[in-house]
């Protein structure tokens, strides 16, 4: 049975369409799998410590060197990357805040991108230096924005710094099996928010129905 990580970056509990996403695949998944492994991982509600000097060292300090201070200081960040190496399909929901992500899911990110956790360099690669160390994984990003046009092509792609950077930086931790699903335009029309709900939630549920995940 595959494992599947759910993580929540909305800081809303109430009227979150990232949330509903996520909570769309959920419930889909466990129609088509008996006694699924689900685990839950909120990162909106309960903020995640920001890196800071103490935690660089520690990181950057060989593992067989590293005091018993050093290892308390990194055991959030062991604890988060240990969550993605068990899953085999991460479910990530984020809003768009300010045309980028919520700085609760920045700061879980500066957790995880650890070298020779998440990702090694490769030298004799200069152009392309990192190999991830993610392997084998399926990623869904259940992302909401509250406008439109932010697809390839659309009037506001050049202002979408969600979607690309979080695609760049899964692909450096391994994960090239990639699905992205929004709901486009949360603060407009509430027909075109109907529809781009409906449409959202058909296209987690077509995508499941396909891959057999």
């Amino acid at each position: 049975m595959k494992k599947v990580l759910v993580i929540n970056s909305s800081v809303r509990t109430l009227n979150s369409h990232s949330r509903k996403l996520t909570e769309v695949f959920v419930e889909h998944w466990k129609n088509l799998h008996e006694n699924p492994t689900i685990t839950f991982r909120e990162i909106g509600t309960n903020p995640v410590t920001h890196i800071n000097e103490n935690w660089v060292n520690a990181a950057f300090t060989p593992e067989a060197k590293r005091t018993e201070n050093d290892l308390e200081i990194l055991k959030t960040s062991d604890s988060y990357i240990a969550e993605l190496h068990e899953a085999d399909c991460i479910v990530l929901g984020a809003p768009m805040y300010n045309w980028s992500i919520p700085s609760s899911l920045k700061a879980y990110i500066d957790q995880v991108l650890r070298l020779n956790e998440t990702f090694k360099i490769n030298p004799s690669n200069p152009e392309n230096p990192y190999v991830g160390l993610l392997e084998n994984k399926t990623l869904f990003l259940l992302l909401s924005r509250g406008s439109q046009g932010y697809e390839k092509g659309e009037p506001n792609a050049h202002m979408n710094f969600q979607t690309d950077y979080l695609k760049t930086i899964f692909n450096m931790m391994g994960i090239t099996n990639i699905h992205v699903i929004a709901v486009n335009g949360s603060s407009l029309d509430a027909a075109i928010l109907k529809q781009t709900i409906e449409n959202s939630h058909q296209s987690i549920k077509s995508i499941l129905d396909k891959e057999a995940l």
